[in-house]
């Protein structure tokens, strides 16, 4: 498992609630809720934190429309 350094989380913040985020297993989680309620998570890959709020990460994830 990926452990990021205790000094690049603590100054990592979540993107959308500006929270700042713990480590859990392969991911970071923000400590506080965004609007719908639920703490937000992101996955770290290579060692590297993925910050992209949910949104872009469905566009991200989406197959390719413009092929």
């Amino acid at each position: 498992m990926p452990k990021v350094s205790p000094e690049l989380l603590s100054i990592l913040r979540c993107p959308v609630t500006g929270s700042p985020l713990e480590q859990d297993g392969e991911e970071l989680v923000s400590t506080a809720a965004a609007a719908s309620g639920e703490k937000l998570r992101y996955a770290i890959q290579d060692g590297i934190p993925l910050l992209l709020p949910p949104e872009l990460r469905a566009a991200v994830n989406a197959p390719d429309q413009h092929a």
